[in-house]
């Protein structure tokens, strides 16, 4: 891998991720975008037998758009930069194929998961309808690269953002923000709190009645329950909760062309109010009780 041939590798090397801070963080939410990167490196197109166009498809397009009014209320919003079909933050860095190696890596493998084996780990083999990335095997030294440059520096501002806001407020919440297929007999909206697990039931059914209250229809944990990033970062034990939102694609994206529809401005709009009535949940009720009693 090498950032001095693809000048757009070399962009995202020197800014992997953005990251909207508020003037003064006031509410202890930190919002994170890992699908919404839309910069696709020159050498990772040419080396698709697949258009950019439908590249483009596996992204959560716009989600860092749709959730930007969160730093209105005083709240972070940290998106990665990098699509998803090129390295996928809400994996473990384990989650690799080598099979799709020209050589061994140099990298700590976890064992094969159904992920892995669907061709949707860390370093993604297939598109979002089950196509073939690559022509070719890939380097060793590309898995390397994509993991050392973006993947590490996208994690490491998220956990500093928690690190900081549990420390200022005693408590912290992740909302790991994702859009999803249209696929039908889907909700609009789906949360998932790894069943119950990742986030504070008194918080979960807030969320829920903040975006009904705004004409969502609402699932949980049906048919996503939260993935690695609600796993990694959720400590309830230690005041850090974790949720993930999953928002019908149909809902403000023409699928097909990867393109905002006329609907998007007012879905985006009714997106804000219920994140509104959502931050003025109680936070006290998500500190640990040893800090909530003090």
């Amino acid at each position: 891998m090498n950032a001095t041939t693809d000048p757009i590798l070399a962009a995202l090397e020197a800014g992997p991720v953005c990251l909207i801070r508020p003037d003064e963080q006031r509410l202890p939410f930190v919002f994170a975008s890992p699908h919404s990167g839309r910069i696709y490196p020159e050498s990772f197109v040419t080396a698709s037998p697949l258009s950019a166009l439908a590249l483009r498809r596996s992204e959560d397009a716009y989600v860092d758009q749709l959730f930007a009014g969160v730093a209105g209320f005083g709240c972070p919003l940290l998106a990665a930069q990098f699509p998803r079909a090129y390295v996928d933050v809400n994996r473990a860095a384990g989650e690799l194929d080598t099979e799709m190696f020209a050589g061994a890596l140099n990298l700590a493998v976890d064992p094969t998961g159904p992920r892995v084996h669907a061709g949707l780990g860390v370093i993604p083999r297939v598109v979002r309808d089950g196509v073939e990335i690559y022509r070719d095997k890939l380097q060793p030294e590309d898995a390397e690269w994509r993991l050392m440059r973006l993947y590490r520096p996208y994690h490491a501002a998220l956990a500093t953002l928690v690190e900081e806001t549990l420390a200022r407020f005693g408590c912290a919440v992740v909302i790991d923000c994702h859009s999803m297929p249209s696929i039908p007999a889907v909700a609009e909206m789906v949360f998932g709190d790894c069943h119950g697990t990742s986030v504070s039931s008194a918080l979960m059914r807030h969320v829920e009645r903040a975006f009904a209250g705004q004409g969502f229809a609402t699932a949980r944990n049906a048919p996503y329950a939260g993935g690695f990033t609600t796993h990694l970062y959720a400590r309830r034990e230690a005041g850090i909760h974790a949720l993930q939102i999953e928002l019908n694609r149909a809902l403000y994206l023409d699928e097909v062309q990867v393109a905002k529809t006329a609907s998007f401005a007012a879905i985006k709009g009714r997106l804000t109010s219920a994140l509104r009535q959502v931050l003025s949940f109680d936070i006290a009720q998500l500190r640990p009780r040893r800090l909530a009693a003090e």
